[in-house]
């Protein structure tokens, strides 16, 4: 009786062999998606949340202060009246961002402001445009537009 069993070529791919390439295959593709994003929604999308979120700072310092507080749209960006100048920031991060409409938003001091938007698009692609939006009540949000 032979204790010694011959190894015999293999065949095929193990199991963990295939996973590892799959989730190669899928880290590259991930790479390759982001890499080839369109740069000017990239950048619309990022001022649109950073205005929310600097609309929700001014309207909670109005609150907390009890001033009237109004965002408006300036030749060189916006500023916070209402507020100290150095309180919140008063520039895009890309000069080629663009308000079309209402350029004033009333942010308090009273809880409820009512329904107000402003809509930010670029430049470089005034076809594309996004809106900063709150019903009054809820939080600025950002939402795309048709």
């Amino acid at each position: 009786m032979n204790l010694f069993h011959t190894a015999r070529p293999a065949r095929g791919f193990t199991l963990l062999e295939l996973l590892v390439v799959i989730s190669i295959m899928a880290l590259a593709t991930a790479g390759v998606s982001i890499a080839m994003r369109d740069n000017g929604q990239t950048v619309l999308e990022r001022e649109g949340a950073r205005l929310a979120a600097l609309l929700e700072s001014g309207r909670a310092q109005s609150r907390a202060t009890g001033a009237m507080v109004r965002w408006r749209v300036t030749e060189r960006g916006f500023r916070f009246e209402g507020l100290h100048p150095s309180a919140l920031p008063s520039q895009w991060l890309d000069p080629g961002i663009i308000v079309r409409g209402q350029a004033i938003v009333v942010l308090g001091p009273e809880p409820l402001i009512g329904p107000q938007q402003v809509i930010l698009s670029h430049q470089q692609r005034p076809d594309q445009a996004l809106r900063v939006v709150t019903d009054g009540l809820r939080p600025f949000t950002v939402e795309s537009m048709p």
